[in-house]
C-alpha cells in the first residue's frame, strides 16, 4: 500500500514454483483480494491524479477539457509491465506510474501530479482503501452478530451447566452463553464503524505537508489552496481533511484501524476456543460436510476445523496491531521510508485475515448443532451436589436442623463423590436421598428442587431483553444484507 520509492516494484511471480500469500490464495474473499490488488491502488492514483487536474482547472490554472478528458479515457489503460520497467530503472513507484500515466495521456503529460508530492496518491489512496474495506466488513460482522442473535433466540430457555476456570458452575443457558459471544461482537461492530467514520483525508499538501507547491502555483492565494484541498477532498468522498499532516497521515490512524481489528481478532478466538471446547463435551458442533474428512487416520473423527481456523487467524490478526504501534513510534519528523515496505504487508495482511475469520465464523453461526441430550446428561451429573443447599432449605421448612441435614447430605455427597472419581459410576446422590428415610419429608419435592430450569436464574429474560434492546438496533441499519450466505473458501 506504501508509496514513495522504496524500491519493492519486482513482480510477484505467479503458478506453482513461487510463495503466494495463503491469504489471497486460499482465504480471503475475492471482494477483499480485490480492494487491496495492484490493479485498484494504481487506478486509483490515476483517479487522484484526474481529481487534483479538475479542482486545478476549475480553480483557474490553464488545464484543457482535453487534456481532462485524456486522463479520464486512461484511467483503466494500465501498461503493468511499462509500469514495473519504469520503477526498474527510477527506483520510484510514483513516479514510475506518473511515466506510465503519462505515455497513455501525451496532452495531459505536463498537469499530471501537478504541485503533489508522492503521499498524494499514496496515503490519500491508502485512506480510501482503509475505507472501503471496512464498508466490506461492517456488514459481514453484522451477519455474523444476526445469525448468532438468532441461535441465541432459539436456545434462549434450554438449560446447561456453567464454567468457571473450565470447571462445573451454576447452570446457565445456551442463549445466553450465545450472547456473551455476540456482546463482544457487538462492541467490535461499533469500534469498526467509529474507526472508518473518524477517517480522514490527507487531502492536497504538498511535500512536508505546507501546501507552499500549490501557494505558488496559486500566486500565493490562500484561499484557492483551501478550496483546492476541500474540493479533492469532497470528490474523494470524505467529509474532512486533515488540517495538519507532514508529508503522511499520521501513522497513529494505522494504530487505531488495527487496533480494532485486533480486537475483533480476541473476540473471535474467544467465541471459536468455547466452540472447540463444546465439541469436545460434545454438546455443541460447528458443521460438518457429509463429505469432510476430520482425520486422514482416524475416520471417526469430526474436528471443528473451521473453529481452528479461526484461531489461527486471529492469532495473526492480533499481533499485527505491534506493526503500526512501532511504524509510528519512528516517523522521524516530518516523514520516513522505514514505514513503507511494513505497511504494505500488514495493512493489507489485517483486512484480509478479517474478512477470512468472518467469512469463516458466519459458515460456522449458520450451521451450530447442539445436542441437548449431551447438555442433559451432563446437567444429571452436577446438579445433584448444586441442588443440595435448596434441599437444606426444604428439610429446615419441613421441620428439620440444619445442621444435621447439613452433615447427613455431607457424607452422602462424599459417597457419590466417590463413585464418580474412583469407580466412574454415575452421580448417585439423589438416589442415596431418596433411599434415606430421614429425608422423607422432602422426597415428593425432589423432582421440583432438581428441575434445571429454576437453577438458571433471570438467564432467559436476559436473552430477550438483550437482543431488543442492544442488538436488534445495532443491526437496523445492515437489514439489507442479512440473507446473505457466507461463501467459505477452501
Amino acid at each position: 500500500m506504501a508509496t514513495g520509492g522504496d524500491g519493492g516494484g519486482r513482480e510477484a511471480a505467479c503458478g506453482h514454483d513461487s510463495y503466494r500469500s495463503p491469504l489471497a490464495s486460499r482465504y480471503a474473499s475475492p471482494e477483499m483480494c480485490f480492494v487491496f490488488s495492484d490493479r485498484y491502488k494504481f487506478r486509483t492514483w490515476r483517479q487522484l491524479w484526474l481529481w487534483l487536474a479538475e479542482a486545478e482547472q476549475t480553480l483557474g490554472l490553464p488545464i484543457t477539457d482535453e487534456q481532462i478528458q485524456e486522463m479520464k479515457s486512461n484511467l483503466d489503460n494500465i501498461d503493468f509491465k511499462m509500469a514495473a520497467e519504469e520503477e526498474k530503472q527510477l527506483r520510484h513507484d510514483v513516479m514510475a506510474h506518473v511515466h506510465t500515466f503519462a505515455h497513455c495521456c501525451p496532452k495531459a503529460a505536463g498537469i499530471i501530479h501537478l504541485g503533489a508530492t508522492s503521499c498524494y496518491v499514496g496515503d490519500n489512496t491508502d485512506l480510501i482503501i482503509l475505507r472501503n474495506a471496512f464498508d466490506l466488513l461492517l456488514p459481514k460482522l453484522a451477519r455474523v452478530i444476526s445469525r448468532l442473535a438468532d441461535f441465541a433466540k432459539e436456545r434462549a430457555d434450554l438449560p446447561t451447566l456453567g464454567f468457571t476456570h473450565f470447571q462445573p458452575a451454576q447452570l446457565t443457558t445456551v442463549g445466553k452463553r450465545c450472547c456473551l459471544w455476540i456482546q463482544d461482537l457487538c462492541m467490535d461492530l461499533q469500534n469498526l464503524k467509529r474507526v472508518r467514520d473518524d477517517l480522514r483525508f490527507r487531502g492536497v499538501k504538498g511535500t512536508t505537508g505546507t501546501q507552499a507547491s500549490f501557494l505558488q502555483l496559486f500566486e500565493g492565494d490562500d484561499q484557492k489552496v483551501e478550496q483546492l484541498d476541500k474540493m479533492v477532498t469532497e470528490k474523494a468522498g470524505f467529509k474532512r481533511a486533515f488540517i495538519i499532516t507532514g508529508q503522511t497521515y499520521t501513522r497513529k490512524i494505522d494504530i487505531e484501524v488495527l487496533s480494532v481489528l485486533a480486537g475483533l481478532g480476541a473476540s473471535v478466538h474467544k467465541i471459536c476456543t468455547d466452540i472447540r471446547l463444546l465439541a469436545s463435551l460434545k454438546e455443541l458442533e460447528e458443521p460438518f460436510e457429509k463429505q469432510q474428512i476430520g482425520s486422514s487416520a482416524m475416520p471417526y473423527k469430526r474436528n471443528p476445523m473451521r473453529s481452528e481456523r479461526c484461531c489461527s487467524l486471529a492469532r495473526h490478526l492480533m499481533t499485527l496491531v505491534m506493526d503500526p504501534l512501532q511504524t509510528a513510534s519512528v516517523q522521524w519528523f516530518e516523514r520516513t521510508l522505514d514505514d513503507s515496505a511494513n505497511r504494505r504487508m500488514c495493512l493489507a495482511e489485517a483486512f484480509l485475515t478479517a474478512d477470512t475469520i468472518l467469512n469463516t465464523l458466519q459458515n460456522i453461526s449458520e450451521g451450530l448443532v447442539v445436542y441437548p441430550r449431551v447438555i442433559e446428561r451432563r446437567i444429571r451429573q452436577e446438579l445433584p451436589f448444586m441442588a443440595t443447599e435448596n434441599i437444606i432449605m426444604a428439610m429446615v421448612k419441613a421441620g428439620g436442623n440444619r445442621q444435621d441435614c447439613h452433615e447427613k447430605i455431607r457424607v452422602l455427597s462424599h459417597q457419590a463423590a466417590a463413585v464418580v472419581k474412583q469407580e466412574g459410576g454415575d452421580n448417585d446422590l439423589i438416589e442415596r436421598i431418596q433411599a434415606d428415610a430421614y429425608f422423607s419429608p422432602v422426597h415428593s419435592q425432589l423432582d421440583h428442587l432438581l428441575d434445571p430450569s429454576s437453577f438458571t436464574g433471570r438467564a432467559s429474560q436476559q436473552v430477550r431483553r438483550f437482543l431488543e434492546e442492544e442488538v436488534h438496533p445495532l443491526l437496523r441499519p445492515y437489514e439489507s444484507v442479512m440473507k446473505v450466505k457466507a461463501e467459505l473458501c477452501l
